[in-house]
C-alpha cells in the first residue's frame, strides 16, 4: 500500500514547522486579545471619543492638527483613552490635578520614544530610569548652577550677534522677507557647540561643509519622522528601511566625534598637567562638568555615560530651543503691541545692546512673561509620556493599573479653556505675579516637574531672553501674510489632493510646506517659476535621490 505524503521522511519536518508556527501564532493571537480586554477593562472608567475597530483613534490625531486635540480637551475636560491600532492604548491627561498626581512619581519613561532617542542619545538623562537616572541627575544638577550658566551668557551674546550680521546683510536697509528658522537652528548649534565642547564650528556661515552640523540636522529629522510613522514603529521594518540605514550612520558619525572631542581634551588636560600650565578658559564647558564628574565617579561614571550626556546635551538642545525662539518671534510679529513694549523695556536696561550680563536678563520681566506666553502656546516639547510601574489614583477618585502608559499632552493643558480663559489668544499678562499666584502650580509645564523636570530649563530660558532681547534691539518682526503655516504631515498623512488643488486656487505661484518644525519645500505650480527651476543645473534632492538609490542603484547621471 502506498505511504501517505505525510509518512515520507523529507515531509515531516516541514509539517512540523507548519504546526508549530501555526501554534506560535494561535498563541499570539490569543495574547493580543488577552490584552485588548485587559485594556478595554482597565479604561472603561474614563469616556473617550468613537473608535474605528482596526485603526483606533490614529487618523483622528493623525493629519497634525492641534484643533483635533483641542476639541478633545474641551469635551473630555480631565483625560481621555487614545488608541493606536486595536491592541495598544495610551491614557493622555490634561488636568493639572490629575498632572500633579502623575509627575509626582518616578514612573520609567514609555519604551517607544526612548527606544528611537537610543541610537543618537546613547544611556543618558533622557533615556535613563531608576537608580543610575537619579545618580547621574544628581551628579549633572551642578553642571546647571547659576555660576556656570552666567559664563554662557556672552558665548550666546556673540553667536546672536553673528546671526544679526546675516541678517543685515541679506536686509539692507529695506524691509526684506527672510525664512528665519533655518538661521536660528544654526545658531542654537552655535551656541550649543561652544557650551558643550568651547569650538567655534563656523556653522552660522558653512553649515554645508561642517559633516557634524549636517549629522545633527540628519539624525533630528529622522527621529522626527520615526515618531510620527506608525509603520516605523517596529525596530525591524525601521532598520532595514533607507532611513534606518541613514540613522546607523548618522549615529555613528556622532558618537564618533563626541569621542574624539572626549579624548582631546583628556589629552590636553593632561598635558597642562605635566606642564604645570593651569591656563583658565574664559568659561566652563559641558565636557568640563562631565570630566570632572567623572574624575570624582570612576566606578560608577564610564565613558559611555560621559558620551551619552554630552550627545543628549547637545540633540536635547538642539530639538527644542530653535522652535521656541522661532514661535515667540511668530507670536510677537503677529502681536506689535506687545513686540513693541518688549522692545522698550529691553532698550531701557541693555541700551545698545553692545553687552549683555545674566542679572540683566532678570531685568526683562515682560519680555520673560512674552517668552512664557509663547512657551504656553506653542510648547517645544508638546508632550511627555510614562509607563505606570504602581497602580495610580487621580484626585476624582478613578484609578489606573500598572503597565498602562499615560501621555501628559503639554499642549493640551496649556490649552485647556477650564484653566485659561480664551486659551488661543496671546496675552503675556497671564503670568504677572498676581495671575500666576491664584493658578494651579501643575497649570504651565513647559519644562515638565517633579523630579523629572528638565535639567537644563535655566540654559533655555536665558538663551530665550538672549536671542529676543538682542533681536528686537536691531530688528522689527512682522509676519509674510503671503505665506500662512502649511503642515506637510496633512497632505501626507490624509492622502488627499483636494487641498493641493484648493491651495493652487488659495496662492496662485506657489506655497512653502513644513513637514513638522524641522523641515521645510516650497511647492510650485506656475509655468514661468517651473521654467527658472527646469533652467538650472542643481541636483536631485538628495533625501528622495537617496531613497530610489536603495532599489535602482546609479543609474544616469546627475541630471538624469
Amino acid at each position: 500500500m502506498e505511504s501517505s505524503w505525510l509518512e515520507t521522511r523529507w515531509a515531516r519536518p516541514f509539517y512540523l514547522a507548519f504546526v508549530f508556527c501555526l501554534a506560535l501564532g494561535l498563541l499570539q493571537a490569543i495574547k493580543l486579545y488577552l490584552r485588548r480586554q485587559r485594556l478595554l477593562r482597565d479604561l472603561r472608567p474614563f469616556p473617550a471619543p468613537p473608535t474605528h475597530w482596526f485603526y483606533g483613534h490614529q487618523k483622528l490625531l493623525q493629519d497634525g492638527k492641534m484643533e483635533k486635540l483641542e476639541e478633545l480637551v474641551e469635551k473630555y475636560p480631565c483625560a481621555f483613552p487614545c488608541w493606536v491600532g486595536p491592541f495598544q492604548a495610551f491614557f493622555y491627561i490634561y488636568d493639572p490635578d490629575y498632572a500633579k498626581t502623575f509627575l509626582s512619581r518616578t514612573d520609567p519613561k514609555s519604551k517607544y520614544p526612548c527606544k528611537v532617542w537610543l541610537p543618537c542619545l546613547g544611556k543618558g538623562l533622557v533615556s535613563l530610569d531608576g537608580p543610575k537616572w537619579f545618580q547621574h541627575r544628581c551628579l549633572l544638577t551642578p553642571g546647571y548652577s547659576v555660576n556656570i550658566l552666567k559664563s554662557y551668557v556672552e558665548v550666546m551674546a556673540h553667536s546672536v550677534n553673528m546671526m544679526l550680521g546675516k541678517w543685515e546683510k541679506i536686509c539692507g536697509t529695506q524691509d526684506t522677507i527672510v525664512e528665519v528658522f533655518e538661521h536660528i537652528n544654526l545658531m542654537a548649534l552655535d551656541i550649543l557647540m561652544k557650551c558643550a565642547f568651547n569650538r567655534e564650528t563656523n556653522c552660522q556661515i558653512n553649515s554645508h561643509c561642517d559633516l557634524y552640523v549636517k549629522s545633527t540636522f540628519e539624525a533630528s529629522k529622522i527621529i522626527f519622522y520615526r515618531l510620527y510613522s506608525f509603520l516605523r514603529h517596529h525596530n525591524i521594518l525601521f532598520n532595514f528601511s533607507p532611513e534606518g540605514h541613514c540613522l546607523q550612520e548618522t549615529s555613528q558619525m556622532l558618537h564618533q566625534h563626541t569621542e574624539k572631542a572626549i579624548q582631546d581634551r583628556k589629552k590636553a588636560l593632561e598635558e597642562e598637567k605635566r606642564q604645570d600650565n593651569t591656563q583658565k578658559r574664559k568659561h566652563q564647558d559641558f565636557l568640563d562638568v562631565v570630566l570632572s564628574v567623572q574624575a570624582e565617579n570612576r566606578d560608577s561614571f564610564s565613558d559611555t555615560d560621559l558620551r551619552s550626556e554630552v550627545n543628549t546635551f547637545l540633540l536635547a538642545g538642539q530639538d527644542t530651543m530653535p522652535g521656541g525662539i522661532s514661535w515667540l518671534l511668530y507670536h510677537l510679529a503677529l502681536n506689535p503691541e506687545h513686540q513693541e513694549r518688549c522692545r522698550e523695556e529691553i532698550r531701557s536696561i541693555l541700551g545698545d545692546g553692545s553687552s549683555i550680563t545674566w542679572d540683566q536678563l532678570d531685568e526683562m520681566s515682560y519680555t520673560t512673561m512674552c517668552i512664557k506666553e509663547s512657551l504656553r502656546l506653542a510648547p517645544p516639547v508638546p508632550s511627555i509620556s510614562r509607563e505606570l510601574s504602581k497602580p495610580i489614583t487621580f484626585p476624582d477618585g478613578l484609578s489606573l493599573p500598572a503597565g498602562i502608559t499615560v501621555v501628559l499632552s503639554i499642549w493640551g493643558l496649556h490649552h485647556n479653556p477650564a484653566i485659561w480663559e480664551k486659551p488661543k489668544v496671546f496675552d503675556p499678562l497671564r503670568f504677572s505675579q498676581e495671575n500666576s499666584d491664584q493658578r494651579h502650580s501643575h497649570s504651565f509645564l513647559p519644562f515638565s516637574a517633579g523630579p523629572r523636570n528638565c535639567v537644563g530649563q535655566h540654559f533655555a530660558m536665558a538663551e530665550l531672553k538672549v536671542a529676543i532681547a538682542l533681536i528686537l534691539l536691531r530688528f522689527k518682526v512682522t509676519p509674510d501674510p503671503t505665506r500662512p503655516l502649511v503642515f506637510l504631515s496633512q497632505i501626507q498623512q490624509t492622502g488627499s489632493l483636494d487641498k493641493v488643488v484648493s491651495w493652487a486656487h488659495q496662492f496662485p505661484y506657489a506655497h512653502p510646506l513644513w513637514y513638522g518644525q524641522f523641515v521645510g519645500f516650497l511647492n510650485i505650480y506656475e509655468p514661468d517659476y517651473a521654467k527658472a527651476v527646469y533652467s538650472r543645473g542643481d541636483p536631485k534632492a538628495l533625501d528622495f535621490y537617496d531613497f530610489l538609490l536603495q532599489w535602482t542603484g546609479q543609474v544616469g547621471g546627475e541630471g538624469s
